[in-house]
C-alpha cells in the first residue's frame, strides 16, 4: 500500500493546476456571473459611505457589502453559532461555499484530507476590534458601558472573533476541509501569495484541491485615518459621483476608495478535475513574488523590477512577453502605481511603440480596494477573461484625459471580446512587494 501511495503521489507531482470554481461576496455581486458582468463592463459598485462615520479622515465613498444574509449561502450553519461570528467570517465562509459549489467540489467529490484552504487578509477582524474597543462608550463608566462590552465580550466567541485566521478556520470546519488551513498577511499581494502556495501544494502531490480565500473589511475610521496620514493622492475625495471615485491612469486620478468583502477560488489538480468532467476557468501557469527591499512605502519607478518579475514568471511558464495578450493591473489610481505599471510595459517591450503594447486594465474602480483580497479580485477577473475570451474594462478611463505617461490601451471602451490565451495579474503592496501571476486558458 505504501508503495502504491508513493507511486500515485509521483504521478500527481508537477501536474497542471486549474481554477475550477469562483465564489464572491462583494458589493452588488454575490454570484460569479454578477461579478463577471461588473468587471467585464466596468460597472462600478461604489457608493456613499454608510457603514461608519469616517472620523477625521473625511472619507465619503466606499464599496459596501449591503443586504448580506449568510443564511442563503450557509444553510446548515446553526444560528446559535452564527450569532457569535463576525460579519467578515460569515462572508468569507459564504464565499468559500460558493466557490466549492461553482466547482462542484461538494461532499463526495473530494477526499476532505486532500482538500486545503489558504486565506489572505491584510488587517484581520479590524471592524470587530474597532467596534469592541470604541463603540457606544464601551470604555466609559456608567450602565451603558457594560451593555456595550457584553455585546462583544459576553460569550466565549470573543476569543475567536479577534483572530485573523478565524474566517479560514470556521470555513474549514463548516466545509469539512481537513488538509492544511492557514491565513497569510502580506498586504495587497497576499492573494497572489496564497495562490502560489496553493499551486505548489497541488503540484507537490500534497493536495488534490485548495480553496484560496481573500477577505477584507477595512471600512473603519482606524484604517481611513492611517491611510490619509500618508498624504494626498492616496484616498479619493470624490463625492459628487461615487462611481467615479477611482480613475486609474488619468490626469484626474486622486487615489482609491476602499471596498469590503470576500473572494474565493478553487484550485484543483487537472487530473482530478478532468476525472469529474470539469474543464475549469483557467490554468495557473506560474507565480513570482519579489521583495524590492527598498523603502516600505515606495516602489520601483523605473518599471525594471516589475518587468524582470514578469520575465521570470513567463520563463517559468515556458512563454515570453510576446505571448501576453492582456495585463490585469493593480491600478490603484495613485500617482506612483499607475505610472510604474506603464513604465513596466516600456521596459518589457523595448522598442515597441505604445500602440503595440498589450492592453492593461484595472478593475479597482468596480469594487474598490480590498487590500488583502485585492489580488484575488484580480485573479478571478483574469481567470474569467480567459474563460469568456473577453478583456475587462477600465471604468472611468474613457471620460477623462489620460496621464501622458499612461497614454496607451486600457480597454476604456468597455468589455472587449477577442482571443485571450495568456494573461498576467499584477499586485503591489506596502512593504516593497511586487507579485506577478500568469494564467492561461484551461
Amino acid at each position: 500500500m505504501a508503495a502504491l501511495a508513493e507511486s500515485n503521489a509521483g504521478k500527481k507531482r508537477g501536474e497542471s493546476v486549474l481554477i475550477t470554481g469562483i465564489g464572491v461576496m462583494l458589493p452588488g455581486a454575490t454570484h460569479v456571473n454578477e461579478f463577471w458582468q461588473d468587471v467585464r463592463d466596468g460597472t462600478s459598485q461604489l457608493g456613499p459611505l454608510t457603514r461608519c462615520t469616517p472620523g477625521r479622515a473625511g472619507v465619503r465613498v466606499a464599496g459596501e457589502l449591503r443586504d448580506f444574509d449568510h443564511r442563503k449561502f450557509l444553510p446548515e450553519l446553526n444560528e446559535k453559532f452564527a450569532n457569535r461570528y463576525t460579519r467578515d467570517a460569515l462572508a468569507a465562509m459564504s464565499a468559500v461555499e460558493e466557490a466549492r459549489r461553482d466547482a462542484g467540489l461538494v461532499t463526495g467529490e473530494i477526499d476532505p484530507e486532500r482538500l486545503s484552504l489558504i486565506a489572505s487578509s491584510s488587517r484581520g477582524p479590524l471592524e470587530w476590534v474597532g467596534e469592541a474597543l470604541t463603540a457606544e462608550g464601551a470604555n466609559a463608566p456608567g450602565p451603558e458601558s457594560g451593555a456595550a462590552r457584553d455585546r462583544h465580550f459576553g460569550d466565549s466567541g470573543a476569543m475567536l472573533r479577534g483572530m485573523p485566521g478565524a474566517p479560514a478556520t470556521l470555513a474549514a470546519i463548516y466545509g469539512d476541509v481537513r488538509g492544511l488551513v492557514t491565513t497569510l498577511s502580506s498586504a495587497c499581494v497576499g492573494g497572489h501569495h496564497a495562490i502560489g502556495f496553493a499551486a505548489e501544494l497541488i503540484r507537490a502531490g500534497a493536495a488534490d484541491a485548495v480553496v484560496v480565500l481573500g477577505h477584507e473589511f477595512p471600512l473603519t475610521p482606524l484604517v481611513f485615518e492611517s491611510f490619509t496620514a500618508m498624504g494626498s493622492g492616496v484616498l479619493s475625495t470624490e463625492s459628487a459621483d461615487p462611481r467615479r471615485a477611482i480613475r486609474p491612469y488619468t490626469r484626474e486620478r486622486e487615489g482609491f476608495a476602499f471596498g469590503e468583502g470576500a473572494v474565493a477560488l478553487c484550485l484543483e489538480r487537472a487530473g482530478h478535475a478532468q476525472a469529474r468532467g470539469v474543464d475549469g476557468y483557467a490554468r495557473v501557469l506560474s507565480h513570482r513574488a519579489v521583495n524590492e527591499a527598498t523603502h516600505p512605502f515606495g516602489m520601483d519607478m523605473s518599471g525594471e523590477v516589475t518587468a524582470s518579475a514578469v520575465h521570470a514568471a513567463l520563463r517559468d511558464a515556458g512563454r515570453g512577453p510576446q505571448d501576453v495578450d492582456w495585463f490585469c493591473g493593480h491600478g490603484t489610481a495613485t500617482p506612483k502605481n499607475d505610472v510604474a505599471e506603464s513604465r513596466m510595459l516600456g521596459a518589457l517591450y523595448p522598442g515597441r511603440p505604445r500602440s503595440a503594447w498589450p492592453p492593461l486594465s484595472s478593475v479597482k474602480p468596480v469594487y474598490g480596494h480590498l487590500l488583502g483580497a485585492a489580488a484575488l479580485v484580480n485573479a478571478a477577473a483574469t481567470a474569467l477573461a480567459l474563460h469568456h475570451q473577453c478583456l475587462c474594462a477600465t471604468a472611468n478611463y474613457a471620460e477623462a484625459e489620460p496621464d501622458p505617461e499612461c497614454d496607451h490601451d486600457h480597454v476604456g471602451e468597455g468589455g472587449r471580446p477577442g482571443p485571450v490565451d495568456l494573461a498576467i495579474s499584477l499586485a503591489f503592496a506596502i512593504g516593497s512587494q511586487t507579485s506577478v501571476l500568469a494564467l492561461g486558458t484551461a
